[in-house]
């Protein structure tokens, strides 16, 4: 056998350990079987994944390099402001977008409207004044879930009325979020993003505004003025950024927290889902905002407990375009009527008869453990329900070989590819 290489493990140990049951069949476990019957992955080029306008960008550029481990693509993108990495092909299309809205974040910094907003911050106590605009502070928009309680804490105590002008710092801390939520939906971002880069620019701005009067109609006016970058959505997608824009985290929490319990999800695991540190009031609001629209579904709450196995964002992105697959499927194709986990797989059984599973991967390969899950995890499920059998219905955002698609239509699954293109995604 060949001695797997350790710094691959190490780098993937946490996302390998999520996956490994729901993604397994199109994960490498071993190199020693035969050539003829299973796939190895190999890294892929850029150029055979996207068209040439969407590699090369005004401020990016994607190495050519891809790196493949048979079911998710890790890209490097070169950038006017630094080196990015992501994982995920929707993922690169959400840092993509957020690379040409910190352009635009970057260009106000020199417009007049700032250079005015400056000045007026100057003027306010120091506490509060221009250092924070050009030194800006994390705002609560933008703070991890893990830590929102302390947040809590610090803003019960600044409200104490034995200090009038701590009221004024909590006031503005609120504004500088609101600010932000309002770039951030004009610029057709996420302002929960991990993006660091992003999250300094969308906080400078938030504080010009809630410190220096920055109008957003100001700042945005020499790019066209507000919506300028507005992507076009979905109704559907549109009332989810509304719903972003318009709620701080914590209204999102208690509106998230009232449409789990509507879906029978008991309180005490909702608020396992609702406090977990690797989901942000987005994942939380696309993931519970879909599964309510898959109206009567049976079983969503085994859906919540599995992905309560989330510890990083990439394995909560993955849960969240879990969900909307399952909510575009029900939308495109036949209402969905009951969820089940087996083996580390997710089957949403259909009202059309159809076992739905719902996969977001980029690219899958036909491994050794491909056959052992694939295997394993409908002969369970049949075990159970006679009927389901060649009935499975595999939805991928991406690909798979043509080895894979032969060995999955020997075990009576059929294959959907791109379903990005056939559902939309809240990337």
């Amino acid at each position: 056998m060949r001695m797997i290489n350790l710094a691959w493990i190490k780098k993937w140990k946490k996302t390998v350990s999520i996956l490994t049951l729901s993604i397994g069949f199109i994960l490498l476990t071993s190199f020693t079987v035969s050539a003829e019957k299973f796939e190895v992955p190999s890294n892929r080029k850029v150029t055979d994944i996207f068209p040439a306008d969407m590699i090369t960008g005004p401020h990016y550029q994607i190495r050519d390099k891809v790196v493949s481990y048979g079911y998710m693509d890790h890209f490097t993108v070169d950038s006017d402001y630094g080196v990015f990495e992501v994982t995920g092909d929707l993922a690169l299309r959400k840092l993509l977008k957020e690379i040409k809205a910190i352009a635009v974040l970057e260009q106000i910094k020199d417009s007049a409207a700032y250079a005015d907003a400056l000045k007026s911050a100057g003027e306010m106590p120091v506490e509060f004044g221009k250092n924070l605009i050009t030194d800006p502070v994390d705002t609560l928009s933008g703070i991890p879930k893990g830590v929102t309680g302390l947040f809590k804490n610090i803003a019960t105590s600044l409200s104490s009325p034995h200090d009038p002008s701590e009221d004024s710092r909590t006031e503005q801390a609120l504004a500088v979020s609101s600010y932000k939520r309002d770039y951030a939906y004009e610029l057709g971002v996420d302002v929960y993003s991990s993006n660091p880069v992003l999250q300094k620019e969308l906080n400078r701005v938030g504080w010009a505004g809630a410190l220096g009067s920055l109008t957003m109609t100001a700042a945005l006016a020499p790019f066209g003025g507000p919506g300028v970058m507005v992507v076009k959505t979905t109704r559907l997608a549109q009332q989810f950024n509304n719903l972003l824009k318009e709620e701080p985290p914590a209204r999102l929490r208690q509106i998230n927290g009232e449409k789990l319990a509507v879906i029978g999800v008991p309180d005490d695991l909702a608020n396992q889902f609702l406090d977990h540190p690797s989901f942000t009031p987005r994942h939380d609001t696309i993931i519970v905002g879909s599964l309510a629209l898959l109206k009567d579904a049976q079983g969503r709450d085994a859906f919540i407990r599995y992905i309560l196995a989330a510890d990083d964002e990439e394995t909560a992105n993955f849960f969240q375009d879990m969900a909307e697959t399952m909510r575009g499927y029900q939308e495109t194709v036949s209402p969905i009527t009951e969820i089940r986990v087996v083996s580390g797989l997710v089957f949403a059984r259909a009202k059309d008869g159809a076992v739905l599973i719902p996969l977001p991967l980029d690219h899958g390969v036909w491994s050794q453990r491909a056959d052992q899950v694939v295997n394993g995890a409908t002969k369970s499920f049949e075990a159970s329900d006679p009927n389901s059998k060649g009935k499975f219905a595999l939805w991928v955002t991406g690909t798979v070989t043509p080895l894979a698609k032969e060995q999955l239509a020997l075990r009576g699954v059929k294959i959907t590819e791109h379903v990005d293109k056939k559902i939309e995604f809240s990337y």
